[in-house]
């Protein structure tokens, strides 16, 4: 157990970095009234495509339209909840379209159009007909959103920013209202006002702004420093991180809460959220979690689809032995180095034992039968989205049980008997931050932070979650309470002639 761990926790509203083109679904479920509150309820994933899914709005209370890749570009697809169905509205060669919007009055929609050339325009696209024309040329227009039929504001790609633009359709003039700013735009419900965020100063400003008036007004605080946003009705707005969607009153003094909590199997990472004009649904995007991208790999392997099973990982994925012993790196290599295995190999099957997950990372315990004979080994997968590393634990003769030591220092760390608790690791320990980062070296240095960290942690203990042992090393995950915090962490701990010799930490 790191003595670090309590100080560097990440409390369930942090900041999560979302990147462009991953691999993101559209779900959508009901909001029901339940005790006098809303509730989430009926899930479903509305998208259910390989790659980049996003960017959902409402067309009306019963169709949704997002964003989807399909033939090695991104168009946009409507879905209608009624009969569960998806049409395709546009299918540009040599271009993309994103953010798609209903224009209001009109049988058409907007969408920002990214063409192979690099221009990127703001396009109108009739419902009927498929035809497309430019709305606003001259601006690179990053997001948009509706006011009237003939205001639209913006945010305007400025160098390495973006501005908030008031663009005229009637005048054929662009208004600029403030440089810096992020990708939430919304109509706040039954108002005459649009909202935005603002990144002119360190903690990010949910701001109201009158289009007509230019009147700008602080509504409130991001908590989470992204900004992805939606309306719950004039009064609410809500926010996504990971599995969380927090609420807040638009009002500054309002004080965020916490509105749902899904299971880390239903969703990870989330981002964009759309609220149904009636306020009976919303559309969420969610990355893949890492489970489902690692079932996905275990499940192509044993079928050997070789093109499925080398589409989870990353182009530049590294495979490793661990710690940091680099086999190779990038998916093609990865795909000639199994293809020559599976000819080598009649018959091989994966089968997973346990598995420990935290964040990003999976730590799988693995079953491993080639022509009949049985071994193990354990796979630590580090995700976004895709695998982007794979590191080995592979299993080996030990004359010592390194489970009794690992057990043994784990019961002097929770009666913070420092003697007892150092007298289990070398005197040349090393601690890492996982994959390889050093946070500790020797015992002396450990004997002074954990004996402070003893002394000051009253209420410090770790139970064990889930064990794995493989060969000479112990895997354990861990959940720890310490100075009235709770969290959990991973300790990869390796024991060489009866003492710990290494120890990585995964957080």
């Amino acid at each position: 157990m790191n003595q670090n761990y309590f100080a560097i926790l990440l409390s369930v509203f942090c900041y999560l970095n979302v990147f462009t083109q991953q691999s993101t679904e559209v779900y959508l479920a009901e909001l029901n009234l339940e005790n006098d509150s809303l509730k989430i309820d009926s899930v479903i994933n509305i998208s259910n495509n390989e790659g980049y899914d996003n960017q959902p709005s409402f067309f009306d209370n019963e169709k949704i339209l997002f964003s989807s890749t399909r033939n090695q570009q991104t168009d946009i697809a409507l879905y209608n909840i009624k009969d569960s169905t998806t049409v395709w509205i546009t299918d540009t060669p040599n271009g993309s379209e994103y953010s798609p919007l209903k224009i209001p009055y009109k049988d058409a929609i907007s969408a920002i159009r990214l063409d192979e050339d690099g221009l990127q325009r703001l396009y109108e696209y009739d419902l009927k007909t498929g035809k497309s024309k430019i709305i606003l040329n001259g601006l690179k227009v990053g997001y948009h959103v509706w006011y009237s039929n003939d205001i639209i504001v913006c945010t305007v790609l400025i160098e390495d920013r973006m501005d908030l633009v008031i663009s005229n359709l009637k005048d054929k003039t662009n208004y600029t209202v403030q440089k810096n700013v992020g990708r939430s735009l919304h109509k706040i419900p039954n108002t005459d006002l649009i909202s935005y965020i603002s990144k002119e100063n360190k903690t990010l400003e949910i701001k109201s702004l009158n289009p007509v008036s230019k009147e700008v007004k602080t509504i409130n605080y991001i908590w989470n420093g992204r900004d992805d946003i939606t309306w719950l009705s004039a009064n609410t707005i809500l926010a996504s991180t990971d599995k969380i969607i927090a609420q807040v009153p638009a009002d500054t003094m309002g004080i965020w809460g916490l509105f749902h909590q899904f299971k880390p199997s239903e969703m990870y990472n989330m981002s964009r959220m759309a609220i149904s004009p009636n306020g009976k649904y919303i559309a969420i995007v969610s990355q893949d979690s890492p489970d489902k991208i690692i079932d996905k790999q275990v499940e192509t392997f044993n079928v050997r689809d070789l093109e499925e099973f080398a589409a989870c990982f990353s182009q530049d994925v590294v495979v490793k032995n661990f710690p940091r012993d680099t086999l190779y790196i990038g998916r093609q290599k990865l795909k000639e180095n199994y293809e020559a295995f599976y000819k080598k190999t009649p018959s091989i099957e994966v089968k997973v034992a346990s598995r420990i997950r935290i964040g990003s990372t999976v730590i799988d315990q693995e079953v491993v039968t080639i022509d009949g004979r049985q071994n193990q080994q354990v796979a630590v997968y580090e995700t976004d989205g895709l695998i982007k590393s794979m590191s080995f634990i592979r299993d080996s003769k030990t004359s010592t049980n390194p489970e009794i030591i690992v057990q043994k220092q784990l019961d002097a760390y929770n009666s913070r008997d420092i003697n007892g608790f150092l007298d289990t690791y070398s005197k040349n320990v090393k601690l890492f931050d996982y994959p390889g980062i050093l946070n500790t070296d020797g015992i002396d240095a450990m004997r002074i932070n954990y004996t402070n960290f003893f002394k000051s942690t009253a209420d410090l203990n770790c139970e064990i979650v889930n064990r794995i042992v493989i060969g000479n090393i112990v895997i354990d995950e861990e959940f720890i309470t310490a100075n009235g915090t709770t969290f959990n962490a991973v300790a990869i701990y390796e024991v060489e002639n009866g003492k710990i010799a290494k120890v990585t930490f995964v957080r």
